[in-house]
């Protein structure tokens, strides 16, 4: 059994928040339909591509998934759309607000056709305010909502997250509401619109920097690896590169000053209490770093570990997949396609015990599975050569 068993779900979605949102349904099961315009969604080529009409981009979010092909601009093609809401659990799509109304599968047309159908809209800023109109990217989402005012050395200038947190975020809180409409479906027997966006994305992760400026009045500033309310709690550097440690507490931070034999820093003034370390983390860093230079990170690390402090390597992304407690936790899969032969894969990172998220398949060819979907959905085989001669499917 699936957790998700029984959950069909469309996914009329390109790039990365909406596909993103989609694998982890299908991951737990849910049998989703990946719904492509005539020609395929852009990430299929690219830099990344592989062979043609196949890139590592787009096998990254779209595993599990079968494929449709429906041109929206025919007539047909979105009386089909109609047909597969009409048996659908989840619809999700990541138009510009106002493009699905003007296509006519908007949430108000297609709940008329299956009341029960929770129908998300992951967007640049939401379906509602005065920038719902404008088109939005994880780099504009990442600018417009503080991350990258607070991300970065300090006195530098602003930085990007290195990996697509706005796009990602948005797919996992669109997950959230998807799971809890379903939820509160059984209840009231309806579906209902799940609308969440890149931007809102950014802000609610903000979650400590909107703290600190609330109540310091402060605002909040790129630390580099430091922690905004903990110290020591950030990157060190040793003699053969950088390790974290997380010691900010009145118990293990006198743990870390001895093991650094900087004992005497436990009853400094300037670093006795959490409050006052904060104050003074450039001193403190600069302390700390004159003493562990001295020697390779794993002699920190394997003190850390035998003082029962937190710690680790900053790795580089190779050396991250090949850990092996990441190979313990299936993190690295490989799957099968049919064009490219075995290809990596990054594992679901929730693990149920009684209905495990499973990798059944690599992301489909382009519309390999349009022909079975639609004669699922009644379709005679005359009328689906019908929708193809008029350039419906592909």
């Amino acid at each position: 059994m699936t957790a998700l068993d029984g959950i069909r779900v469309l996914d009329h979605t390109q790039v990365m928040a909406g596909p993103f949102c989609a694998m982890l349904l299908a991951d737990m099961g849910a049998d989703v339909i990946k719904i492509e315009p005539p020609g395929g969604e852009s990430t299929r080529g690219g830099e990344l591509e592989l062979i043609p009409g196949v890139s590592a981009s787009f096998l990254a979010v779209n595993r599990n998934k079968r494929g449709l092909v429906l041109d929206l601009k025919r007539r047909e093609g979105v009386d089909i759309l109609k047909r597969l809401a009409g048996t659908a659990d989840v619809l999700v799509e990541n138009y510009r607000p106002g493009v699905a109304a003007r296509l006519g599968v908007d949430y108000a047309t297609l709940a008329t056709i299956n009341p029960r159908l929770v129908y998300c809209s992951i967007s640049g800023f939401g379906q509602s305010g005065p920038y719902a109109h404008l088109g939005g990217f994880d780099l504009i989402a990442q600018g417009m909502s503080g991350i990258m005012s607070a991300t970065g050395g300090e006195d530098g200038p602003p930085v990007k997250v290195g990996v697509p947190i706005a796009d990602l975020g948005a797919g996992l809180f669109g997950l959230m509401g998807i799971l809890a409409a379903l939820r509160a479906r059984r209840v009231t027997g309806r579906g209902q619109l799940v609308d969440t966006s890149l931007f809102e994305a950014g802000l609610a992760l903000s979650a400590w920097e909107a703290t600190e400026y609330w109540y310091t009045g402060e605002n909040p500033r790129p630390l580099g690896t430091a922690h905004r309310l903990s110290a020591p709690y950030q990157a060190f550097r040793a003699s053969d590169g950088h390790f974290t440690v997380g010691a900010a507490n009145e118990r293990l931070w006198p743990r870390f000053a001895a093991l650094l034999g900087l004992e005497p820093l436990t009853s400094d003034p300037r670093f006795a209490t959490a409050a006052v370390r904060l104050r003074n983390r450039a001193a403190l860093q600069a302390l700390v770093e004159a003493v562990t230079v001295g020697r390779p990170r794993h002699h920190w690390l394997a003190l850390c570990e035998e003082a029962g402090i937190p710690a680790g390597p900053i790795y580089s992304v190779p050396e991250a997949l090949a850990d092996p407690h990441a190979l313990a936790r299936g993190m690295v899969q490989e799957l099968e396609h049919p064009r490219v032969g075995r290809v990596k894969a990054l594992g679901n990172p929730v693990k149920l015990s009684k209905s495990p998220a499973t990798m059944r398949k690599s992301a489909p060819e382009l519309g390999e599975d349009t022909d079975a979907i639609l004669r699922e959905a009644g379709y005679a085989p005359g009328e689906i050569a019908a929708f193809r001669a008029a350039g419906a499917i592909r």
